[in-house]
C-alpha cells in the first residue's frame, strides 16, 4: 500500500504542479530552468528558505553555520527513540506515513539535505506578506524553540505555517489557500454532481443495493449540488 501511495505521488506530481499548488508565475520566473544550477545564495540567520518538492514547496528557517530548521512529516519518532535513526535523512516512506498518522518533527538538517538537490529561494515570501518580518535573530530563535515532535496537518500545520510563524509572527500558508480555492472550484462545478452520481450508480450496480452504497450515492451528489 505504501509503495502504491509513493508511486501515485510521483506520477501525479506534474498534474498538481500545473494546478492549484504551483507557485505564482513570478516565482517560476525566479527559479532556474531545469538542468541549470543556481549559485549558492548568501544566507543570513533567520532567512526563510523555499525549495520545490514533488507536490509542494518546502520551507525552512536558516539558523546559520549551514543548518536549517524545518517542519517535516516523519513516522519514525513514533516507532523508535533512537536519535541516530531519527536524525537520518527522511525517506519518502517515512514522510508519507508521517502524513497519514499526522506526525511531524521540527528538525535541523544541513543546507544540502534540506535543499535535496533543488535550487533555493531566499525570503521570497517577503514580497507577498503584508506583515514585515521579525528581526533575523528573533526568527531563528523562534524556530529553535519549536525543535522536536509536533502534530502535523497538511492544511493547517505544515512546513509553510512553521516558516511564516517564525518569520512574521503568524502562521499562514498560500499553498493551503490555493488548494482550498481549487476545491471550491470543483464543488461549484456542477459537472462534479453528474460524475459522482454516475459513480454512485456504477457502485450500486456492481455491489448491489445496500446502505453502504446507496446512501453515499445519494448524499454526496446532493451535498455537492447544494454547495454549488
Amino acid at each position: 500500500m505504501l509503495q502504491l501511495l509513493t508511486f501515485l505521488v510521483e506520477k501525479f506530481s506534474i498534474f498538481f504542479k500545473l494546478k492549484p499548488l504551483e507557485s505564482n508565475c513570478s516565482e517560476a520566473e525566479d527559479r532556474e530552468r531545469p538542468g541549470q544550477r543556481a549559485p549558492p545564495p548568501l544566507l543570513r540567520r533567520g532567512d526563510l528558505l523555499e525549495v520545490p518538492r514533488t507536490l509542494f514547496t518546502h520551507f525552512g528557517i536558516y539558523l546559520g553555520n549551514n543548518k536549517v530548521a524545518h517542519l517535516i512529516p516523519d513516522i519514525l519518532p513514533l516507532l523508535t527513540a533512537n536519535n541516530k535513526l531519527i536524525s537520518s535523512v527522511i525517506t519518502n516512506d517515512r514522510l508519507i506515513l508521517g502524513c497519514i498518522y499526522k506526525c511531524a518533527t521540527v528538525r535541523v538538517d544541513t543546507l544540502e539535505d534540506f535543499a535535496y538537490g533543488s535550487n533555493i529561494l531566499v525570503n521570497h515570501t517577503d514580497k507577498v506578506m503584508k506583515t514585515q518580518p521579525l528581526p533575523s535573530d528573533c526568527v531563528a530563535q523562534r524556530a529553535e524553540k519549536l525543535i522536536g515532535e509536533v502534530p502535523y496537518s497538511l492544511l493547517w500545520n505544515n512546513c509553510e505555517h512553521f516558516g511564516t510563524f517564525c518569520r512574521y509572527g503568524s502562521a499562514t500558508s498560500r499553498q493551503t489557500e490555493k488548494f482550498c480555492e481549487f476545491l471550491k472550484l470543483i464543488i461549484r462545478d456542477q459537472r462534479s454532481v453528474i460524475i459522482t452520481g454516475l459513480l454512485g450508480l456504477v457502485s450500486i450496480v456492481h455491489f448491489g443495493i445496500a446502505a453502504s452504497t446507496t446512501l453515499p450515492s445519494i448524499l454526496i451528489p446532493f451535498t455537492l449540488w447544494m454547495a454549488g
